[in-house]
């Protein structure tokens, strides 16, 4: 018998440090390292000690013999990638900090963001060195997408925010919520008053379709709607109008899509014991989604969406999973690989949906592969009513949701490349306009790198960006001091400014259906010159 990795897998490779006979892969020196859906225990090697269960930060490890039911194709998954891989047992290099961080004191660090990428910096950060963090987060909830941007009925993996909970309560850290960079604070000012500024500002745009009516009553971006029901504070609760909408076109085929179309078409009562934003959830039980079109512009060997993620789809009871069967998809699917993607929906009905007519009775959802829309066009009372596709198709809809993914936006002050939609970097160390490394500014996550990988992903990214920083702090290339430096009164003053306990900082919720009560205190101290003013309360 062994363990096996499911669903929830984070992929932060957590896992792979406490494994005494290296039996979990890719690690992150393999080529697959951060390309599948999740890490795989190797049944062969495994011992059975259960190591890395403790050590899993969103509980997505388990023992083969107490899976689930709908949890125990994991087992075969876990196998299967093994089946055709000869692993190297051996370890790989260990990693040192670099050398001369003995004699570095009190540096100064501001990070901007408090997603999953500045948390996996920030603990990288404390472990090795003597630093002092000042996280500014513009959100009055820390956490990013990891408490945003995951679906609410993800209980697993929505622990990571536990996970991150003690980066936000360090001795070492002082959280500063509410604070916009632009608004509250320059770019200028933060360099000016900390030795170094790493940026994990992640990616707050959307791709646009560039098709005429976009921007229609009752179109709207995927980002826009999982805030909605996430219970992000800058999505108002009416930002989602599900009145008389039937059918929902979702543009896109990746993670979020599937989760949206999860979400939208689960028996709300089945949602009330999430992390679903309250106004949510009374929407989705005073109106039911009947059907959810997935519409993706190639066909199945291409989809977006994990194995995982399609395999979770078709088992919402109560919801009908279709592919609509035209132009040689049905043969396509029969084609693929076990390890393919889309042939988790292998089993799934096909059929020939007929876009002008009334969803069928009951609740679905529909994959449509090789569609790509054209319009959106509006009914006469100027919302969305239809989309209209390239094979001429037409699909009579109420809402459009576009799905495409995410993109990156410029902040003032921060070298930004608008072709690749990041902060310009190399290896993580920001670059200005003329190529040049501006000196103590870095960027991790998918500022630095675009939108691709999950969570975990941002772990190595940011210990290999930590490393750069550190690097060039014992090397003094950032202007930070061996000793305590000229901005150590800088430093107090900040430390002393403001801190906040809150329930947002110890858990998942604040906001969701699971009602949490915790007491709250703010402390207050003279203000300093620069950072140290504590920004007025405002709403974000």
């Amino acid at each position: 018998m062994a363990f096996a990795i499911t669903q929830a897998c984070c992929k932060d490779a957590s896992c792979l440090s406490v494994c005494p006979v290296n039996c979990i892969h890719p690690t992150p020196g393999e080529p697959d390292f951060g390309t599948t859906d999740l890490l795989h225990v190797d049944p062969r090697a495994c011992i059975d000690c259960g190591a890395c269960a403790d050590a899993c930060p969103v509980g997505a490890i388990t023992h083969v013999s107490r899976l689930a039911p709908e949890q125990a194709v994991y087992a075969d998954i876990n196998a299967d990638y093994y089946a055709d891989r000869p692993v190297d047992p051996a370890w790989d290099a260990p990693r040192f900090p670099p050398a001369g961080l003995s004699g570095v004191r009190g540096v100064r660090v501001a990070v901007v963001g408090t997603g999953p990428a500045a948390c996996y910096a920030v603990q990288s950060l404390l472990r090795t060195a003597d630093v002092r963090v000042t996280m500014v987060e513009r959100l009055s909830r820390p956490g990013g997408l990891a408490r945003f941007g995951v679906a609410p009925d993800h209980l697993a993996t929505r622990r990571i925010v536990e996970h991150f909970a003690p980066v936000f309560t360090h001795p070492r850290v002082t959280l500063r919520l509410g604070t916009e960079v632009g608004r509250d604070v320059s770019a200028a000012e933060l360099a000016r008053d900390h030795d170094a500024v790493l940026w994990a500002v992640g990616a707050d745009g959307d791709r646009q379709l560039g098709v005429p009516g976009e921007q229609l009553p009752g179109s709207l971006s995927a980002r826009t709607l999982v805030g909605w029901y996430t219970g992000h504070p800058g999505v108002p609760a009416d930002a989602v109008d599900l009145a008389g909408v039937a059918r929902v076109v979702l543009v896109g085929n990746g993670n979020v899509a599937v989760d949206v179309a999860r979400i939208l078409t689960a028996d709300p009562e089945a949602l009330a014991g999430t992390d679903i934003a309250p106004h949510a959830l009374a929407a989705l039980r005073r109106h039911r989604v009947r059907e959810v079109v997935l519409v993706a512009r190639r066909g199945p060997e291409h989809a977006a969406f994990t194995r995982s993620e399609a395999l979770a789809l078709t088992r919402v009871p109560g919801v009908d999973v279709v592919v609509d069967d035209t132009a040689g998809v049905g043969s396509t699917l029969d084609a693929l690989p076990a390890t393919a993607s889309a042939s988790a929906v292998r089993g799934a009905r096909r059929q020939s949906v007929d876009w002008t007519a009334p969803p069928a009775p009951g609740t679905r959802v529909v994959l449509a592969f090789g569609r790509t829309p054209t319009a959106v066009t509006a009914g006469t009372d100027g919302r969305v009513a239809s989309v209209e596709l390239a094979t001429g198709e037409t699909v009579r809809a109420q809402l459009v949701v576009t799905a495409t993914g995410y993109r990156g936006t410029a902040l003032d002050g921060v070298p930004f490349d608008a072709s690749t939609a990041t902060v310009r970097n190399d290896g993580g160390r920001v670059l200005d306009a003329a190529g040049a490394v501006v000196p103590g500014q870095y960027v991790v996550g998918w500022a630095r790198r675009g939108t691709g990988g999950g969570i975990g992903d941002n772990r190595a990214d940011a210990e290999e960006v930590v490393r750069a920083l550190l690097t060039d702090v014992a090397a003094g290339a950032t202007g930070a001091t061996a000793a305590s430096g000229a901005k150590c009164g800088l430093l107090v003053a900040i430390r002393g400014g403001m801190t906040t306990r809150s329930p947002h900082l110890a858990v998942l919720g604040g906001g969701s259906a699971r009602q949490r009560t915790a007491t709250r205190s703010t402390t207050k101290t003279s203000a300093a010159p620069g950072l140290m003013t504590p920004p007025a309360p405002r709403s974000p």
